[in-house]
């Protein structure tokens, strides 16, 4: 294969075939947290899964770390959407191990899914090519909230885009991986991050979502959680360019070394001057929402949301909508403060309903 050219100014640099593989690699988050030698087994299957070889040669390492690297490959590369498990077989005193991966279709069937996904991803990405950076961002978010429905039945493709891009159906793993091949088309960088489960808590699965940075600065992204609270009517931004401390107060802490998200002043609400610390700010809002018909969102900033100031929360929105002979009724997330109300003609069956974002599915790794 003949070294190809890069034109740099007025210089020609030459790359050949391993300088080019050097800076694809160095594209690759999860590829940089490894060892050497876990590089060589991450670039193996990488290469492996790409050619739907049967079986491929990694160097040896305990299965848990193989399990690990191989769901790193997936998480960097969510284009390769054709495989979640393998096995794999050594012979004693070998410094290698043959891997045989499970794949999700037969070759041919890859194939076309795989031509498929690509136009598909191109004609996506093509709509918001013009668009600058943070309206590409909000471009992906709306984009998987408006055409795809958590999948409940959790069924293998909605693990990976095939589920959300080609059928309209995810999980959260899906889904992140889909927001970030299509963060990666409109050269948005993008990462995907893993947490995992806590029994404890009640929170029985991994969940996965994605960091963003924009404007050269790094935000948590979690489009499942968003289209959780979602409605056909209405977009919900409450876990839209969070940072860490903010994320967290309803995440589990990852599982993968992420890079740190420290800037909490951009989140949708904020941006959108949607993020009060007044009662006065909340009474003159919900007079205007109740006035035009509006359904009003905001985040509460005036210190902790504790039962007491949600009583008084509520006593302006009920005030104010008894104005107009209407009722409130309230749907709240409670961990990120967002506060969803609705004013009615027709009394409410529940006055407060507890938004419940996580809607909780398996996410396959193996041991």
């Amino acid at each position: 294969m003949p070294p190809y050219l890069l034109l740099e100014g007025a210089n020609i640099i030459t790359y050949n075939e391993s300088d080019k593989k050097n800076r694809r690699m160095k594209m690759a988050y999860y590829y940089n947290q490894l060892s050497k030698i876990e590089q060589k087994a991450y670039y193996a299957m990488k290469e492996g899964l790409k050619n739907l070889a049967p079986s491929f040669t990694v160097p040896l390492l305990d299965g848990k770390r193989l399990s690990d690297i191989y769901f790193m490959v997936r998480m960097d590369c969510p284009e390769i959407f054709w495989s979640v498990k393998f096995s794999y077989r050594y012979y004693k005193d070998s410094d290698h191990a043959e891997m045989i991966p499970e794949y999700l279709f037969k070759k041919n069937q890859i194939i076309e899914h795989q031509k498929a996904m690509d136009a598909r991803v191109k004609k996506i990405a093509r709509q918001a090519e013009k668009m600058n950076e943070k309206e590409k961002e909000f471009f992906v978010h709306d984009f998987i909230c408006q055409n795809v429905r958590y999948d409940k039945l959790k069924k293998a493709y909605s693990h990976e885009i095939i589920g959300p891009l080609g059928q309209g159906v995810g999980v959260c793993e899906g889904i992140a991986k889909s927001v970030k091949i299509l963060c990666d088309a409109l050269g948005i960088w993008c990462i995907i991050a893993l947490c995992d489960n806590n029994p404890e808590k009640g929170i029985k699965y991994r969940h996965m979502w994605n960091v963003v940075r924009i404007d050269g600065k790094y935000y948590h992204l979690d489009a499942t959680f968003d289209n959780s609270l979602s409605k056909e009517d209405l977009i919900r931004y409450d876990y839209f360019n969070l940072s860490d401390s903010q994320i967290f107060k309803d995440h589990e802490p990852v599982i993968y070394k992420l890079p740190p998200c420290t800037d909490g002043d951009h989140t949708y609400y904020r941006e959108k001057k949607l993020s009060w610390t007044k009662y006065e700010d909340v009474r003159k809002r919900a007079a205007q929402a109740v006035k035009k018909g509006k359904v009003l969102i905001f985040h509460w900033r005036g210190g902790y949301l504790t039962k007491e100031v949600l009583k008084e929360l509520f006593e302006i929105f009920h005030e104010e909508a008894a104005k107009k002979e209407k009722y409130a009724y309230l749907s709240l997330n409670w961990p990120q403060a967002v506060l969803q109300v609705r004013f009615s003609t027709e009394a409410p069956q529940q006055e407060i309903m507890m938004e419940e974002a996580n809607e909780g599915e398996t996410i396959e790794v193996q041991d």
